[in-house]
């Protein structure tokens, strides 16, 4: 499967010193490991960065036994051992470049709930993929929502993408199925479909978004070549019950982390891929149609520390 764009050269580190506060500042090693309240500090410190329960005791106790090891010396020491270790939990994002389809439309299925950013988050993806030169199509399939049709075309035609729409209330597999032929026609390169977003908790269109899936996977072998999940980077430990409650309905491939501009504790980044595997692909950093950046994990790992 070919791959479409890759992490541009720029690292804004920068970014993921303002979003992850990680103050290391004051937490000390002794010689010859770490005592309970430094352990506890650290744990508190990564805890409040929202990198979760499972990431953080890894983290913890991968410093606890270099430092009974005698290989983590000083705060210098603690940095590398975190920074070594978050790496290696965020190995396989480096690697999380977008899927593409070997020939024929490429098709991306983008959910979420109301509020977190989805459709402004289409938006910018198209935008980009624009810019790269690939043609680009809009399929709006949340034909449930109040003026949610509408308003994904009015954004497909600031950004000059191809747009397919439903009735208000219409059958949302219809219209990606629509969608994927108006696309093998037109020879255009890549979908985007834009799914019902209501609350994670509403059985009938998280079963809808379901058969949204299942459609476009008979209508197009191997698609969609990516479904990708719109979190609100604001919402923390939220975010969690979302992709845990999407994943039962459908196979989730990365997250897009929209509002990362807004106050947020970035280390939810590295507690989705450690608790689910999940890698962040895509981050919204303003909201400008440019603030739509590939995850670097390099970039994340430095920002983190370029202040502790």
């Amino acid at each position: 499967m070919a791959r479409l764009f890759r992490t541009r050269s720029e690292k804004k580190t920068s970014l993921w010193g303002r979003v992850v506060k990680l103050a290391l500042t004051d937490v000390r090693v002794a010689v010859g490991g770490m005592d309970t309240d430094t352990l506890e500090t650290l744990e508190e410190r990564l805890l409040g960065a929202d990198f979760g329960v499972p990431a953080t005791l890894r983290l913890v106790d991968k410093v606890e036994e270099l430092a009974r090891k005698g290989k983590v010396r000083g705060r210098d020491g603690l940095r590398g051992a975190l920074q070594e270790e978050m790496a290696a939990i965020l190995a396989p994002a480096s690697e999380a470049f977008l899927g593409a389809a070997d020939s024929g439309p490429t098709v991306y299925l983008i959910c979420g709930v109301n509020g977190v950013g989805k459709t402004t988050s289409i938006a910018k993806l198209a935008h980009r993929l624009l810019q790269e030169g690939q043609s680009v199509m809009v399929a709006a399939a949340d034909t449930f929502r109040a003026g949610a049709v509408e308003q994904l075309s009015v954004w497909a035609e600031r950004v000059g993408a191809d747009f397919i729409g439903g009735q208000k209330g219409g059958d949302p597999a219809a219209v990606a199925f629509d969608a994927i032929e108006a696309a093998e026609t037109r020879e255009t390169d890549v979908v985007l479909v834009d799914t019902a977003g209501r609350l994670h908790t509403h059985k009938n269109l998280m079963e809808e978004l379901q058969k949204v899936d299942r459609v476009v996977q008979k209508k197009l072998p191997g698609a969609p070549h990516e479904t990708l999940i719109v979190l609100d980077a604001t919402i923390g430990q939220n975010a969690r019950a979302q992709v845990e409650a999407f994943s039962r309905f459908v196979s989730l491939s990365g997250i897009i982390l929209a509002k990362l501009d807004s106050t947020a504790r970035g280390g939810i980044v590295v507690n989705l891929l450690e608790e689910f595997g999940l890698p962040v692909k895509l981050v919204g950093t303003g909201e400008g149609l440019e603030d739509l950046e590939v995850f670097d994990p390099e970039a994340f790992v430095e920002g983190v520390f370029q202040d502790s």
